[in-house]
């Protein structure tokens, strides 16, 4: 029985009153589960992000998304890495009814953000992801028709209307995240939001507060904690493999998106189907131009985290856990020119970690647009192209007293140098996709499982690092010394004001 469908019965009123119903997930024999065990998910933010991983979350049979909301109800302009992807993972998922998901989806052409990147377009917005949840469950019933998504442009109808919801994914740029990931804890749904977890470090702290308040399962589609990779440096380094670890650098390509711009003084019209109040949200009112969305957002300081919002908190992630860091005491940025609303086009930023127990301090530097360490002596020439002027041109080096490792730029294909016999690099493994891991963490903790190795509460600190990290990029030329118990930058008053800057009355957390 599908929960939105005609002479619905609620899905906790068919698992408990009437639970003598439910057939054994043996007698119906593997792969079917019973409505019973699925978590019902809504996914809010239908952008290239929340399309993709929502296809990730369709093809579980222990999840049932059963609404989507976002503020546009559709168009054919979000940014693909590869072209026609989403028409084709959405192909792939259907199998022989992809035709339901409809052919005139297909890429319209490309558009070109930098000098650098070019990119085909894709469908995104609420109606073209409620036709594909729809078309998804379709196949794979007998009748070969499926009418149970709902498609909602404000999340709050959605919270307010979808009582029986167990969780919400929220992939909407990085100004909403708070906003609805708090509302929706406190409308007791997990929640699974997409990274960065935040645009301000009081945001974060709120998420982690409201997450351990209401004890709802939360998580971030970030694998890196949990990886074999960052395992396999974690067990390196506590051997000894390099010595004490003093130095860490951490290098990315991006931004593939403008920064280092000025506002735009023309307004333009608002597209068909967009609500432009609603997609500013918590930020200060502005006119709408096309140069702010989709994606190109990531640049804005009022919306994104720029490019060391968009990775740091992947690498981050699997730093923090590898080295059991705690926030940083002392953070600084060198960057390119610098302008009033938008991110540089390339920095260097500077975190000092203090020591933990045995362990000595640690700096980390923070490289992107391009931007990259010394390349050290002596390499491999498959480790060369980590330092190239390319897409593959990212990377991350530990250096300890006694020599580094180097690898990717979330470690993978780690490296010692100087080469031994007994820190030996394994041969490349089928990987898992971008988010399994995650999504399996926090799917099993929603069914009352182990917490996920990303849940809001582990993830806040480590948010805050690299968000001290946007702020430099912001005020260039300071050095900040943070206090992260009384969260206060000690010697920059003008600082503090956007530590936890105030959202508009209506959209306020």
């Amino acid at each position: 029985m599908e929960k939105s469908e005609v002479n619905q019965i609620s899905r906790r009123a068919f698992a408990g009153a009437a639970a003598f119903m439910i057939v054994p997930r043996h007698v119906l024999g593997a792969p079917y589960t019973p409505p019973s065990d699925k978590v019902t998910i809504a996914s809010i933010g239908l952008g290239r992000q929340g399309m993709a991983v929502s296809m990730e979350l369709l093809a579980r049979p222990d999840v049932q998304i059963v609404s989507v909301c976002d503020v546009n109800k559709g168009s054919r302009d979000y940014i693909e890495y590869s072209p026609n992807a989403l028409l084709r993972s959405a192909r792939r998922l259907l199998g022989p009814g992809y035709e339901k998901w409809g052919e005139d989806l297909a890429s319209p052409g490309s558009i070109r953000l930098t000098e650098e990147f070019e990119s085909s377009m894709g469908m995104g917005g609420r109606e073209p992801a409620k036709r594909l949840v729809e078309a998804y469950y379709a196949s794979r019933k007998d009748s070969g028709t499926y009418r149970g998504c709902n498609a909602y442009a404000d999340y709050r109808e959605l919270l307010a209307k979808e009582k029986d919801l167990d969780a919400v994914y929220i992939a909407t740029p990085d100004h909403w995240h708070a906003t609805i990931s708090i509302a929706a804890m406190r409308a007791k749904k997990h929640v699974l939001c997409q990274k960065p977890m935040a645009h301000s470090i009081g945001e974060a702290r709120r998420m982690a507060e409201v997450a351990r308040e209401t004890k709802v399962a939360t998580g971030l589609p970030v694998n890196n904690p949990s990886t074999d990779t960052t395992k396999l440096i974690s067990e390196w380094i506590s051997d000894g493999a390099i010595g004490p670890v003093r130095e860490i650098h951490n290098w990315s390509g991006r931004p593939y998106w403008p920064q280092g711009i000025a506002r735009p003084e023309e307004s333009q019209p608002i597209p068909d189907g967009l609500n432009w109040d609603m997609w500013l949200g918590p930020a200060p009112e502005r006119p709408f131009n096309k140069i702010y969305l989709p994606f190109s957002w990531r640049g804005w300081y009022d919306f994104g985290c720029g490019s060391f919002g968009d990775m740091g908190c992947y690498s981050f992630a699997g730093i923090f856990k590898i080295l059991g860091l705690a926030p940083p005491t002392v953070v600084e940025a060198s960057t390119s020119e610098s302008f009033p609303e938008s991110y540089p086009k390339a920095s260097i930023v500077r975190l000092q970690f203090p020591a933990r127990g045995s362990q000595p301090p640690v700096q980390m530097s923070w490289y992107d647009g391009s931007i990259k360490p010394a390349r050290p002596a002596g390499l491999l020439k498959e480790d060369e192209g980590l330092f190239v002027h390319s897409d593959e041109g990212e990377g991350i080096m530990y250096v300890g007293d006694k020599g580094i490792i180097l690898g990717g730029f979330n470690g993978d294909h780690p490296r010692v140098y100087p080469a031994s016999k007994k820190y030996l690099t394994p041969a490349p493994s089928r990987n898992r996709g971008e988010h399994d891991v995650a999504i399996d963490q926090w799917v099993g903790a929603c069914k009352g499982g182990p917490a996920s190795a990303t849940n809001f509460e582990i993830q806040s600190p480590v948010t805050e690092a690299f968000l001290l990290g946007c702020l430099t990029q912001r005020l260039p030329g300071e050095r900040f010394e943070w206090d992260t118990a009384k969260m206060r930058i000690t010697n920059s008053e003008n600082a503090n004001k956007y530590l936890d800057p105030p959202a508009r009355s209506t959209y306020a957390s």
